[in-house]
């Protein structure tokens, strides 16, 4: 049976800023109850009262509070900014998977340049530096180039080789990116790093957003 508790949960499952703003205690939760009456009484066919409404999110927003604490890990890191980024979107080919390899000829890596290559099912992402993209897209002149995004930078986390075990642990970085409305073009992780693609506008933003999270 649907009860006005169900669909609470449901509603502010789908509204991320919502459940941040219920985690982090700075909501009215009489002035969400109102929001969310019509949405709940069409649902359920019948007049809810407003109280029952705000319990429920009131009992909801404990349960998210607890949950959240659960959540035991050491965000201690160096954050690693690199500017002048680029994100190439090619229709993956099978001529594109064999000459992806000539890629790794021409960056230099020693040297601290990028070079991510992430394989979709029918796109690949290739993540570099600027003053190689004039390159790449000559290089990839018989393939269908999709989109590419300029004036990126990466951020980089390095973490405790347990992060990838440990529930809930991207989720709360992304969290902290998304609440400050930051857009994330490409996520690249390894056992220890965690690397987030963003815009050169929202770079500071971003830094900060991550630097939040590590322990002073």
């Amino acid at each position: 049976m649907v009860t006005v508790s169900h669909i609470v949960q449901k509603l502010v499952n789908e509204r991320v800023f919502i459940q941040e703003s219920m985690n982090k205690k700075i909501i009215s939760y009489a002035s969400l109850a109102k929001q969310l009456q019509p949405e709940i009484e069409e649902e359920l066919e019948k007049p809810v009262k407003n109280h029952a409404i705000e319990m429920a999110l009131r009992r909801y927003a404990d349960q998210l509070q607890k949950k959240h604490k659960t959540i035991s890990f050491d965000y201690s890191s160096d954050i690693i900014m690199k500017t002048q980024v680029c994100d190439i979107s090619v229709l993956r080919s099978p001529m594109l998977l064999k000459n992806l390899k000539n890629f790794y000829n021409i960056v230099q890596l020693e040297k601290g340049d990028i070079l991510n290559i992430i394989l979709g099912s029918n796109e690949v992402s290739i993540v570099t530096n600027e003053r190689y993209k004039q390159k790449f897209c000559d290089m990839l002149k018989n393939e269908i180039v999709l989109n590419v995004e300029e004036e990126l930078v990466s951020l980089t986390m390095t973490l405790s080789k347990n992060f990838l075990n440990t529930p809930g642990v991207i989720f709360n970085i992304i969290r902290n990116i998304a609440w400050d409305n930051i857009n994330i073009f490409e996520i690249v992780s390894t056992n220890t790093e965690l690397t987030f693609i963003i815009h050169k506008k929202d770079a500071m933003r971003g830094y900060k957003a991550l630097e939040k999270l590590i322990p002073q």
